[in-house]
């Protein structure tokens, strides 16, 4: 490991240690004869290249908090001197930065007067700073680690919060913090636990192992007329520990106001409800059914759909969980089972009959494929063409019959769906790479007739939200539990197929993936879900949610049926989010369009900063923001703040991890945000 260089302990001073657990905002100082400073709601990041930095630097972008990078390595980059950090703006002085991110509390890749330019415009202007990644010693309030601290490998470690971090920045927290442990054979987390010293406030620590009580991983240096949040353990942006901690990271270092906003998003789609799926076969290796299985065509394998007591489990499940499934609908292929089994469908009626509990969005009538026309001769299969080279796509009539079929026959159930929310049979009409680069060229007509705005689509394909003509997409996370399996047994076979090589029986496709990895070994039929899959899907899940990410995450109904595969994984997501998060920081569970909606947001206000449209300041505790005409800005204040209107004022925002937060926009006749902060 990296070990930092010595920096001298200076004498400790508390003068601004209690003003984030207090509720207070610190003033900066200002003499009689000069006006309160205004500091810019933007923070400094002072970039290394070093995965510490590159995680927060992740949360301010995630979060939609505006920053500035000052990467060391580039010789171009600008000094850090006083003229850079701060000046006059009307008369009134400008700190242009509300807090700052170091490598550690002493980067070497700062000169001395830099280095002093950021303490003396720190204790100017009451600017907090962030050492991402150091050691414990007296430099940073710590003692060293052998005088009754810890160092080493920290994973699989149970961290847990003090009480000043209970009641502080990492107040949305409730359980211990336990360091990642994903593989026994790589060391993931390496730490300094060191004992805290005069002007140290500990936010985070762990037991010494010897019997000498506890030392602090993550706490606050307050000295000379300064604060510090010091970090004394590795972390990356993906693990666990660092996604728990940055939203307290990023409240501490921008005293709980900036611009930005963060919520714990979690939405799970089931498609194919009311049609069958397809039965993994174990023997060939393949579907039954699809272009590539060869040796018969599934005739004589049972598909896989849910029952009338899978539909009761789905209501009872729900209610006992407090989660809501988002069930996308084939009506169709419904009536189709339906008309195939005599006339009668126990699972469409007791589905009906829990309609309310649900949510319901839009799948097509029948499944078909929207895209080219499917040339099936080759595998794979390509897009069929006409007698002029030209490709053959399904037409606009006929997407937009599959889009209103199934929304007419919503309707006239009585479910509750919205017209706007559409997810196609395999995400088809988007281009499909490599067979079809393009989006079907009638896709974009077929919506606007039918009045869809969000469209579903793969986020393994296509992460970024675009546009399909008046439409946007949302991007869907796939879940590793397969439309194609009932059964555990099932489940792990198909798994072992793509995830080990050639030589232990597998495909060998995970050999050539870059996004793959092989197994060791394959998993045992009989306990490899359970054991292995579910414990990786739910700690892959909650990644997401933890990462602002809204979102949702798709499975199948056949997820549902026989052996209900998709449970235990929901289980464990919402049992260890509940076990790490407070009461004040629920789950968040949009549907469809309201994701579409946050993504949009997110997208103008990314560009508006990108544009350098966006001017955001603080003045004593009066807080203005002003952005382009037609893009709603997230914002962040402390319980207590208040929106100024024409007339009058109104509460801020709603409430969430112990702060008030909400997209915003100037009221009618106003041309700015102006809020009002609470004084303590």
């Amino acid at each position: 490991m990296h070990v930092h260089g010595f920096r001298a302990g200076r004498t400790a001073a508390a003068l601004l240690a209690a003003a984030l657990l207090t509720g207070a905002l610190p003033a900066a100082r200002a003499t009689a004869a000069e006006p309160a400073p205004r500091i810019d709601l933007t923070v400094l990041v002072v970039d290394d290249g070093g995965g510490a930095v590159e995680a927060l630097t992740s949360e301010l972008k995630g979060s939609g908090t505006p920053y500035r990078a000052v990467r060391l390595g580039d010789p171009g980059r600008p000094v850090i001197d006083a003229a850079f950090l701060a000046d006059t703006v009307d008369g009134r002085p400008r700190a242009k930065y509300q807090g700052v991110v170091l490598p550690d509390e002493a980067p070497q890749g700062l000169s001395a007067a830099e280095r002093e330019a950021l303490a003396a415009y720190e204790r100017t202007y009451a600017i907090p700073q962030v050492d991402a990644y150091t050691w414990a010693h007296p430099g940073v309030g710590l003692e060293y680690t052998d005088d009754g601290g810890r160092s080493g490998v920290f994973d699989g470690v149970e961290t847990a919060l003090t009480a000043a971090g209970r009641t502080g920045p990492f107040r949305y927290l409730d359980g211990p913090v336990v360091f990642e442990d994903n593989d026994p054979t790589v060391s993931e987390s390496y730490g300094y636990a060191g004992r805290p010293r005069a002007g140290y406030t500990s936010y985070l620590d762990v037991e010494t192992g010897d019997g000498g009580g506890r030392a602090s991983l993550l706490g606050e240096y307050a000295h000379d007329g300064r604060r510090e949040l010091v970090v004394t353990f590795a972390y990356n942006r993906h693990q666990r520990q660092f996604r728990a901690l940055a939203r307290g990271i990023v409240e501490w270092l921008t005293q709980g106001v900036h611009l930005g906003q963060s919520r714990n998003y979690f939405s799970v789609h089931v498609d194919d409800v009311f049609a069958p799926d397809a039965r993994w076969d174990t023997a060939r290796n393949c579907t039954p059914g699809d272009f590539d299985c060869v040796g018969g065509d599934g005739e004589g394998t049972p598909p896989i759909r849910m029952t009338a007591a899978d539909a009761q489990y789905a209501a009872q499940w729900q209610r006992a969980s407090g989660f809501t499934l988002d069930m996308v609908y084939n009506a169709g292929s419904g009536e189709e089972w339906k008309a195939e089994h005599g006339g009668s469908d126990p699972l469409t009626t007791q589905l009906l009959a829990d309609r309310a509990r649900y949510r319901w969005v839009n799948h097509t009538y029948t499944h078909p494929f929207l895209g080219c026309v499917q040339d099936t001769s080759t595998v794979p299969w390509r897009c069929a063409t006409d007698a002029y080279g030209a490709t053959r796509w399904m037409s606009r009539a006929q997407i937009a019959a599959q889009i209103r079929d199934n929304h007419t026959w919503a309707v006239g159930k009585g479910l509750a769906v919205d017209r706007t929310e559409l997810v196609t049979g395999e995400h088809s009409g988007l281009k499909t790479l490599p067979q079809q680069p393009a989006d079907n060229p009638n896709l974009a007509g077929a919506l606007s007739d039918t009045g869809v705005r969000w469209i579903a689509s793969d986020n393994s394909r296509e992460p970024r939200q675009r546009a399909v003509g008046a439409a946007k997409t949302v991007p869907r996370h796939p879940m590793n539990v397969y439309y194609n399996v009932g059964t555990a047994e099932e489940m792990t076979d198909e798994y072992n197929w793509i995830y080990t090589s050639k030589e232990d029986g597998g495909s060998g496709v995970c050999a050539t993936n870059p996004a793959s990895t092989c197994l060791d070994e394959p998993l045992d039929v009989r306990t490899g879900y359970a054991g292995h899959i579910v414990p990786q899907e739910a700690r892959i899940a909650l990644g997401h949610v933890m990462a602002n990410d809204p979102r949702p995450h798709y499975v199948h109904q056949s997820n549902l049926a026989e052996e209900r595969l998709l449970y235990p994984v929901l289980d464990k997501v919402l049992a260890d989010y509940r076990a790490l998060f407070a009461e004040s920081t629920p789950l968040v569970n949009p549907r469809h369009r309201d994701i579409g909606t946050e993504l949009a947001r997110r997208a103008a206000w990314e560009q508006a900063l990108a544009d350098g449209k966006v001017t955001a300041y603080r003045i004593g505790t009066t807080v203005t923001v002003k952005a382009p005409a037609g893009v709603t800005t997230p914002v962040t204040a402390p319980e207590g703040t208040r929106k100024q209107q024409l007339l009058g004022s109104t509460a801020f925002g709603t409430p969430y991890a112990g702060a008030r937060s909400a997209w915003t926009a100037p009221d009618t006749f106003q041309t700015a945000i102006t809020l009002t902060l609470p004084t303590a």
